[in-house]
């Protein structure tokens, strides 16, 4: 399998050429990282249970190869990587395991807690034999805690991590983001974690274990709403898009549509409303500061949303940005990857999977040395087995 590379750089490889990855994790969180080291240059080598399918978003969907079994879920995840198809319930596969684990990096798995000890292939049965290995746990609550047995999902952690309270219409129920944003946030911590436990090996010989929660992660970045409710004890209200402490901020409709506004400080205030011909309310007590705004927010939006339906959204658009209040338009994904800033930034990328290209998203860090590659379209179950097992070193495949 070929890939088209936009991104051409002094050192095409990337930054982390030579690194080993051993990759036991499988769906959203795990492969979110494992993808992430992989355009970074990475060796993966992804461990799939060939009695099961694969990795289970094999089955989330419907290819996009005709007999194959990679649906646009898998491919989101999982470019980069080789497949390794092998049952690591068995003696022989557990062998291969802890060969492999010799010559890796980095292991990551997301099996429950204890989930890999009766297999012996746990950090604490690992680590002896294998005392540079980076191994990275990820699970649904942790490997500590009254919940640590319990399975994670994405929306399990969204709902208990208490960002489903935080989302949605005020009059309505609870709602989840719309992708798997827990697993990809935890995923992007995975990734942070390994690149710090990497560089502690480079330096001092050491290996550890790095070891994540999807609630914990959520937990984590609730940042401002979570720091406001420990420190004043009071629960924040859902707001749909509007924001807990800027006004105005959010989603507003327009004669033909929709723009977000974020009218972050008071002189963005004044301009808006010289705009909108409303100049009177920048001087009104109720207004004219930020604070002001959030304790009348019902009174100013009263006056605010008929006022902006009567204006277009392009006419919003391009008196806002003449005025430098930050403004941008509510865009379908049609009209995303139809756009030229998308194209500028190489947000989309064809791969190639046995002569048909496959569309993906772009990785989005931009490097002036070290860029990051599109080597390996995502592999079939199993694609890699042969070449991966004929070898005594496995690794370095790209």
């Amino acid at each position: 399998m070929a890939a088209s590379n936009p991104t051409q750089g002094l050192l095409p490889h990337g930054a982390l050429k030579g690194v080993k990855v051993l990759d036991l994790s499988r769906i959203l969180a795990g492969p979110t990282a494992t993808q992430m080291l992989g355009d970074l240059g990475a060796d993966v080598i992804k461990i799939e249970n060939p009695d099961s399918g694969g990795d289970d978003t094999r089955q989330w969907g419907k290819s996009v190869l005709k007999g194959a079994d990679i649906t646009p879920y898998f491919m989101s995840a999982n470019r980069n990587k080789r497949s390794l198809a092998l049952d690591i319930s068995s003696p022989e596969g557990q062998a291969i395991i802890r060969r492999l684990a010799k010559q890796a990096d980095v292991l990551i798995e997301n099996f429950k807690p204890g989930g890999l000890a009766k297999y012996g292939l746990d950090y604490a049965a690992l680590r002896e034999s294998c005392p540079r290995l980076v191994y990275a746990s990820i699970s649904g609550y942790g490997q500590t805690g009254p919940n640590r047995t319990k399975p994670g999902y994405d929306l399990m952690a969204q709902a208990y991590g208490g960002l489903m309270s935080l989302t949605g219409d005020p009059e309505g129920a609870p709602m989840k983001v719309g992708v798997g944003i827990a697993d990809v946030m935890c995923g992007m911590y995975a990734c942070i974690g390994i690149l710090s436990a990497l560089r502690h090996r480079d330096l001092t010989g050491e290996g550890q274990q790095v070891e994540l929660a999807l609630v914990d992660a959520q937990i984590a970045w609730l940042i401002n709403e979570g720091v406001t409710y420990l420190n004043s004890g009071q629960l924040p209200q859902r707001r749909g898009n509007e924001h807990p402490t800027i006004m105005p901020y959010g989603t507003y409709e327009t004669s033909d549509g929709h723009v977000i506004l974020a009218v972050g400080n008071d002189s963005q205030f004044r301009r808006f409303m010289r705009f909108l011909s409303l100049e009177g309310l920048a001087e009104d007590p109720r207004f004219a500061t930020n604070p002001a705004r959030l304790e009348h927010r019902d009174a100013l939006n009263d006056v605010l949303i008929p006022t902006l339906r009567r204006h277009s959204t392009d006419a919003v658009i391009a008196a806002m940005e003449e005025v430098k209040v930050p403004v941008g338009p509510v865009q379908t994904l049609d009209q995303v990857f139809a756009s030229d800033q998308v194209a500028a930034r190489d947000m989309v990328v064809t791969m190639q999977a046995d002569g048909t290209p496959l569309r993906l998203l772009g990785n989005p860090l931009k490097f002036s040395r070290t860029p990051v590659t599109y080597r390996k379209a995502p592999p079939s179950c199993g694609a890699d087995s042969a070449d991966i097992l004929a070898t005594d070193q496995p690794f370095d495949g790209d």
